[in-house]
C-alpha cells in the first residue's frame, strides 16, 4: 500500500501529464503517465487512449483503452484493500483508490457504448449496473450524505429567473425528492455539513465522487427512452438536475475530476443548445456555458477542447463568422501543439458551421478532410460533401465523391452491421437509382436527380438550419421554392419572390410523396427561423400529411411532429410576459412529442436520436413549468 505521503506524490506528478494531455500535448501526457505504474498514472495512460479512441472511432484505440483501463481498475482495487488509516476523519481510509477504480470502470464501460448500436447501449447499461452504478451510488452515499446543499459551484450568474431551484447547476438547492434523500439513511458516516479537503487526495475524493456520480446519472438520462425502459426494470432511477448538480461541484473544485467535469457540463450545455429545439432560459445556459468555457480556456488556452467550445458558443449566439474563425485559428498548421483526435472535433464542427452558413464548397472540403482524420463513418462524410456540391450544382464533383460512398458503406461495420446513419444512406442511394431509372437517366448518375441536396437533409438531424440567419434562411426558402411542383402554402416572405414560370416540357423536380414531405419539413424549419411561425406551422402539418404516403423517408413524421411542438414553444415565447395561457401550449408541446415518439418505431431511421432530443425538450418543458409556478407564486 502506498504511503499518504506517496500518494500525494503520485497525485501530484500524474496531474502534471493531465494539464499536458487539457493543453493538446498528448504525446507529453503519455510520457508523463508512462513514468510511474501508480493507478493515477495507469489511469492517466487510459484516459489518453480513451479520447483517441472516442474522438477518432477508432476500434484499435477502443481496445488499447480497455487494456490500460482495466490495469487501473486491477491496481487500484488492490489498493483499496490494503488501505487501513485513515487520512481525513471524515472519509473512511482508501475511499481515493475507490474513486480511481470507479473512473476506470465507468470508463471502461463507456467504450461499450462510443456507436449508436441498440447492443452499444445495452452491453454499456449491463456494465455499468453490475458495477458503476453501485460504485458511485456507495462513493456518493459516504461523500455526500446530506446531499450536496454548501457546496459551491462555478455560477456564471444567479438565473434569470426569480427562483434558485430552477436551475440547480447554478445553486446548492437540491430536489425535496432527489436519489441521495431516499438513500441518505443508510450512509457510512454522518457528516454534518460539507466535507473540508485537507489536500489534494481529499479534492480528488470530494471532485471525483461528485463527477462520477453526475456523468453515470447524466449519460443514462440521456439514452433513448427504449433504453431507459429495460434500466428501469431494474430498479434503476436517474435524476439530471442532480447528476448537474453535482458535475457543478465538482467542476468548482481544483482536482483533474474538476476539467472533465466542465467539459461534460459543456458539451452537455452545447448539445441542448443545439438539439433542444427549445430552452426554457437560454440565457442562462449561455451565461454558464461561457463562464466554464472561459474559466478553463484561461488554464489551457491551446487545448482543442475549449477551443471547440468558444467556437460553440458564439455559434449558439447566432454569430457563425466568429465561430468559423476560431475554429480556423485553432487549427493553423503553424500551432505548437496538435491532438489530432480532438482537432478532428474542430473539423467537424467547422464543416456544420459552414454548411449552416450556405458555403458550400468550404463545407464539402471540410466534410472530405474528416475522412483523412476519424474513422466514424467515411461514407457519411462523402455523402454529406457530395450534397454541399450538388448545391452548387457541380454535378460532376458530387457523382465523383457519390461513386466512392458505397464501397466506404461495405468497409465499416458495427458488430457486424450497417451503421444506422449509413443504412439511411443505402436507402437514398437506392431510392435515387430509381427516380433517375424512372426519369429515363442512367442509375449510375444518380446526382442528376437531387433536387435537394442531401447534405441539407442530413443537417436536419444535426438541427443545423435552427441557429441560421434570416438572410440565410430566405436563400433556402427562395431556392426550395423554386423546385417543381411550387408549393401549395404560400408564406408572405414567399409572395415576395417573383419566380420564373417552369418549363412546360421538363419533368418535376420532386415527384414522390417522400421529396414534397422533405421540402415540407425544411420549409417548416427555415420559416420558423425568420419568426414566422403560422407558415412554419402549416409546413410541418403539410409534411406530417404525407406520412402515410411515404416510402423511404418514415422519419419525417415523427422528427415534423417534435419541430411542431418547438413551433408551439417558440411563438409563446416570442409574445413576451403579457402573453398569458403557457400551460395549455405546454400540454399541448407534450402531446405533440407523446405523437412524434408514437411515430418514431425502433424499425424507424435514427430514431434513437429524435428519441433524445425529445428527451431533451420534455426537460425544457419541465423547467418552465417550474420557472411559471414561482412567477405565480410571488
Amino acid at each position: 500500500m502506498a504511503s499518504p505521503d506517496r500518494t500525494t506524490e503520485q497525485l501530484h506528478a500524474a496531474s502534471k501529464g493531465f494539464n499536458l494531455l487539457f493543453s493538446n500535448a498528448i504525446a507529453d501526457a503519455q510520457k508523463e503517465f508512462a513514468a510511474d505504474d501508480s493507478p493515477f498514472h495507469s489511469l492517466g495512460a487510459g484516459v489518453c487512449v480513451f479520447l483517441e479512441a472516442a474522438m477518432g472511432m477508432e476500434s484499435a484505440k477502443m481496445e488499447e483503452a480497455s487494456k490500460s483501463l482495466a490495469q487501473s481498475e486491477a491496481g487500484s482495487r488492490k489498493q483499496m484493500k490494503a488501505a487501513k488509516s485513515r487520512r481525513n476523519p471524515q472519509l473512511p481510509p482508501g475511499i481515493e483508490w475507490e474513486i480511481v477504480n470507479a473512473d476506470s470502470v465507468v470508463l471502461l464501460g463507456l467504450t461499450l457504448a462510443l456507436g449508436e448500436s441498440y447492443m452499444g447501449y445495452l452491453q454499456c447499461i449491463r456494465y455499468s449496473l453490475n458495477s458503476a452504478h453501485s460504485k458511485f451510488t456507495k462513493l456518493f452515499k459516504t461523500v455526500f450524505p446530506n446531499g450536496l446543499d454548501g457546496y459551491r459551484t462555478p455560477a456564471a450568474s444567479p438565473s434569470v429567473s426569480p427562483s434558485p431551484s430552477i436551475r440547480s447547476v447554478s445553486t446548492g438547492y437540491a430536489p425535496k425528492t432527489s436519489f441521495f434523500r431516499k438513500w441518505s439513511g443508510g450512509s457510512m458516516l454522518a457528516v454534518p455539513g460539507p466535507i473540508i479537503p485537507e489536500g489534494p487526495v481529499d479534492e480528488l475524493v470530494i471532485s471525483g465522487t461528485a463527477f462520477g456520480f453526475g456523468l453515470f446519472n447524466l449519460v443514462f438520462s440521456l439514452l433513448p427512452k427504449r433504453i431507459q425502459g429495460v434500466v428501469g426494470f431494474f430498479g434503476f432511477k436517474h435524476d439530471r438536475k442532480l447528476a448537474l448538480q453535482a458535475l457543478a461541484v465538482s467542476a468548482a473544485k481544483t482536482d483533474v475530476h474538476s476539467v472533465f467535469a466542465a467539459l461534460v457540463l459543456m458539451t452537455y450545455h452545447g448539445v441542448v443548445l443545439l438539439l433542444a429545439g427549445y430552452q426554457a432560459d437560454e440565457a442562462h445556459i449561455l451565461k454558464q456555458y461561457g463562464a466554464m468555457v472561459d474559466s478553463v480556456s484561461k488554464r489551457y488556452p491551446t487545448g482543442s477542447l475549449w477551443i471547440l467550445n468558444q467556437a460553440k458558443i458564439k455559434r449558439m449566439s447566432y454569430d457563425a463568422s466568429a465561430a468559423i474563425a476560431v475554429l480556423r485559428n485553432g487549427l493553423k498548421p503553424d500551432r505548437d501543439v496538435s491532438f489530432r483526435q480532438a482537432d478532428t472535433l474542430l473539423v467537424f464542427e467547422l464543416a456544420w458551421t459552414l454548411l449552416a452558413e450556405r458555403r458550400y464548397e468550404e463545407a464539402a472540403i471540410e466534410f472530405k478532410r474528416m475522412t483523412e482524420l476519424n474513422n466514424w463513418s467515411h461514407a457519411t462524410y462523402l455523402f454529406i460533401a457530395s450534397g454541399c456540391y450538388i448545391a452548387i450544382g457541380n454535378l460532376d464533383k458530387a457523382q465523383e465523391l457519390f461513386d466512392a460512398v458505397p464501397e466506404f458503406i461495405d468497409k465499416r461495420k458495427l458488430g457486424g452491421k450497417d451503421l444506422p446513419m449509413e443504412v439511411l444512406i443505402k436507402k437514398k442511394i437506392e431510392f435515387y437509382k430509381e427516380k433517375q431509372k424512372r426519369r429515363g437517366g442512367d442509375e449510375k448518375n444518380l446526382v442528376q436527380c437531387m433536387k435537394i441536396s442531401p447534405a441539407e437533409e442530413m443537417a436536419i438531424f444535426w438541427n443545423t438550419h435552427q441557429r441560421i440567419s434570416r438572410s440565410v434562411a430566405e436563400a433556402h426558402i427562395r431556392d426550395w421554392t423554386s423546385l417543381t411542383p411550387r408549393p401549395t402554402i404560400r408564406s408572405a416572405y414567399m409572395e415576395t419572390l417573383d419566380l420564373p414560370p417552369p418549363p412546360s416540357d421538363a419533368p418535376l423536380d420532386l415527384d414522390t410523396p417522400d421529396e414534397l414531405a422533405l421540402r415540407s419539413l425544411l420549409l417548416g424549419i427555415v420559416h420558423r427561423a425568420t419568426k414566422d411561425f403560422q407558415s412554419s406551422r402549416t409546413f410541418f402539418q403539410d409534411a406530417i400529411g404525407k406520412q402515410g404516403e411515404i416510402r423511404i423517408s418514415t422519419w419525417i413524421g415523427g422528427v415534423a411532429t417534435f419541430e411542431l411542438a418547438v413551433v408551439d414553444l417558440k411563438e409563446k415565447e416570442a409574445e413576451g410576459k403579457e402573453g398569458g395561457g403557457w400551460e395549455e401550449v405546454l400540454e399541448g408541446a407534450e402531446a405533440k412529442l407523446d405523437k412524434a415518439m408514437a411515430l418514431s418505431t425502433h424499425s424507424t431511421d435514427l430514431s434513437s436520436r429524435l428519441d433524445s432530443r425529445i428527451s431533451m425538450l420534455r426537460e425544457e418543458i419541465g423547467m418552465k413549468r417550474e420557472m411559471l409556478a414561482v412567477e405565480m407564486g410571488q
